[in-house]
Order: structure tokens, then sequence, then C-alpha cells
């Protein structure tokens, strides 16, 4: 389940900003023929529970839930933590996946500014919202691009408080902090394993919660709140189905490769683009987030930092007319959505802006991630 991934021809075609990774069919197809001679689809049957374990020695997870998509794990975890109809400070610069899941739990979101040099959620910004909100019940930082938070400084905001920490790490999945996986900080984190992301299950996700005797709460959570005839609590049908963990566990072996392969392509944009190691601008001012002290980064993404919004929109039009096709992501600033009545966040609607995601996937060839640099640069230079 481990054969390494052909890289992708120079292109017939259009270029998107990511291509999901596939396993060998015939690793696929084999537990395919295994579900379809037991019949048994779903209600986290053999390939659920074992993909639910692997996981949670992966994780450093004391309790885990697999989930059919990111976005209900989301909500399982604000229903765990208590964060249901509360006030809960998050960041205004991520998917808006994340504002979903709170104003579908029925919570106030309360929006933290980020910090411009890391994007995400500013812990100053973060204290003085908490100041303005003594109602609030807790913290949904983002791990944007896979990038760690301040979590230090989060958590002692939050502990000062007596208010949880639930971190999305929809994009973190391979990162590590001073050796640990981010998803072991905070009282909760959740992961996305949609298709776009590096490790996937087509659709799906998962809730970490870090006390063990959250495992059974999730559990309930995840399936009606019930088990056989046993009706405990409110709950949600958010179980993960065979077909969908099988192609997570034929892909799980492939994780470290994938990340390497990501590495070395943002390894060429960043010296086409003169890029430092810190993330520091090049020659045009093109830039990258600052990476967290002790990270060791999954690559997930590729975003690039443009000296403003119209060197962004001159670079995307050249790549477009390539039949190239980055991604403003984020965009807009979830601040500026038009269901949202928020103050503004200055800097998160700033980098929005001047953020692009540039194209990145694990069997993507060097050539490309070379062609897409140049043409940037050329738009850059007039």
């Amino acid at each position: 389940m481990n054969r390494p991934a052909k890289r992708t021809p120079r292109r017939g075609g259009p270029v998107q900003v990511t291509r999901a990774n596939l396993p060998p069919l015939e690793d696929y197809l084999g537990c395919v023929r295994r579900i379809f001679e037991t019949h048994d689809l779903t209600n986290m049957g053999e390939y659920a529970r074992r993909l639910e374990a692997e996981l949670g020695r992966l994780l450093d997870a004391p309790a885990i839930a697999v989930c059919a998509n990111g976005t209900l794990a989301l909500q399982l975890a604000l229903r765990l933590l208590g964060l249901n109809g509360k006030t809960v400070i998050t960041t205004p610069f991520t998917y808006v996946a994340t504002l979903s899941a709170l104003l579908w739990e029925g919570c106030t979101p309360v929006f933290a500014d980020i910090d411009p040099e890391s994007l995400c959620m500013s812990p100053e910004e973060t204290a003085r919202q908490l100041e303005a909100h003594p109602e609030a019940a807790g913290l949904l930082p983002v791990h944007v691009y896979g990038n760690a938070c301040d979590v230090a400084a989060l958590g002692s905001l939050a502990d000062e408080r007596g208010i949880p920490v639930l971190y999305d790490a929809a994009h973190s999945f391979g990162s590590r902090l001073d050796g640990k996986s981010l998803f072991a900080f905070g009282d909760a984190a959740t992961a996305s394993f949609h298709a776009t992301k590096l490790f996937h299950t087509v659709e799906g996700g998962c809730v970490v919660a870090h006390d063990p005797g959250a495992k059974a709460e999730l559990e309930l959570l995840r399936a009606f709140g019930h088990r056989g005839d046993t009706h405990t609590s409110l709950g949600i049908n958010a179980k993960l189905s065979e077909l969908h963990a099988a192609m997570g566990l034929c892909l799980l072996p492939g994780v470290a490769e994938n990340i390497a392969r990501r590495a070395a392509l943002n390894a060429v944009y960043d010296a086409a683009f003169g890029i430092g190691p810190d993330g520091a601008p090049g020659p045009e001012g093109l830039r990258r987030p600052r990476l967290a002290p002790g990270l060791e980064w999954n690559n997930a993404y590729s975003p690039v930092i443009f000296p403003d919004g119209e060197a962004r929109a001159r670079a995307a039009k050249a790549l477009n007319a390539r039949d190239i096709h980055p991604r403003r992501y984020f965009y807009p600033s979830l601040t500026r959505l038009p269901y949202v009545d928020a103050p503004p966040c200055p800097v998160s609607e700033d980098m929005a802006e001047r953020v692009l995601c540039l194209p990145l996937w694990a069997d993507m060839a060097p050539e490309l991630a070379a062609e897409v640099a140049d043409v940037t640069l050329k738009a850059l230079r007039g």
C-alpha cells in the first residue's frame, strides 16, 4: 500500500490549485472486495475501527472519533466541550466551515484579528476580545495552512479564565510542534479528511480529545446519542462509511513521502522567489507565513503573501491566462461575509487581499512549479 506515486506529466489541461492523492487502484479494490463480501458498509465497521485506531496512535490522541466530514467534527467537538449556544472567540482568517460549525451550533462568534507574520489568531488580539467579552466560553483558533498557533500564549489566556481551547486543525495532519502532533494541544482538536487535504478519506474528519473519558461521549454524539435500544443523549449521524475509511487506510502509509514531495516543490517555489528560510521576502516582495519555532511543517499548501492586492491580482491574471488556477485561500476575511455583522479585522482583511495559494500536490512535476513561479515573477516585473 506504499508504492511511489507517479509524477504528473507536464500537463495537457487546466492546472488546479491541488489534485487529490490516490492509492494504487488494486489496493483500494482489495478493500472494496472485502466490503462486498461482508456487506458491512457503515456503522463503524472493520475499516473505520482500524483507521480510528491507527489515527489515534499517530495523532497522540487519548480519545478519537472519526467522522463523516470535518465540519461535523467541529460540531461534535463544540458539543463535547459544552460550547454550543455560547460565545466563542475565533479567527476571521479561515475557511468558512469554521464559522459555519459555530453558527450551526447556535454559538456567537467573536473575531480576534490575526498575527501578520504567522496568519494565525493573535494572542494579543485574543486577550483584547476576552476583555471586551467576559461572557466568552471558549477559544477556537485555527492552525492555518498547518502552521502552529502560539499554543502556549493561547493556552495561558484560556487557563486564566478557566475556558477550553478547541483547535481547528483541518490543515494540520503531519505537522508536529516540539516533537508532538498539533492534535496534542488544547482541550480538543479536529481534522478534515476532505479530498483536497494532504491525507484524506474522500470526505471525512475526526475529533481528538485529551480526556480519555471523552471517547464514550464522542461515540454517542456521532451516532444519534444511543447504543442499541439505550438512548442516552442528543446526537447526530456523523459516522464514517467503510468505503471512506478504506481510502484512508490505503493512503496512510504514504503520508511521509507525500509530505517530502510537497516540501521539495515548495523549495522550488522559494528558490525561484528568493524567499528566505524564515519566510522572509525575496526581491519581488513575495514572502511566506512565518512558521512557529520548533514546527515540523507538513507543507499542506503553498501560500504566498504578495506585497499588495494589486500585485496578487496581476499574478493571478497571468497564471489564469496560462490555464493555471491558484486559489485565494482564504478569501474573503470572514468579517466581510454578507451574513456576518462584525467589526473590522484589518490584518485579516488585508491578508485576504494579498495571499494566493499556488498549485501543489504530491506527484506534481517540479517543472510545473518552476513554470508557475516564472509566470508569477514575469507578471510582477511587468
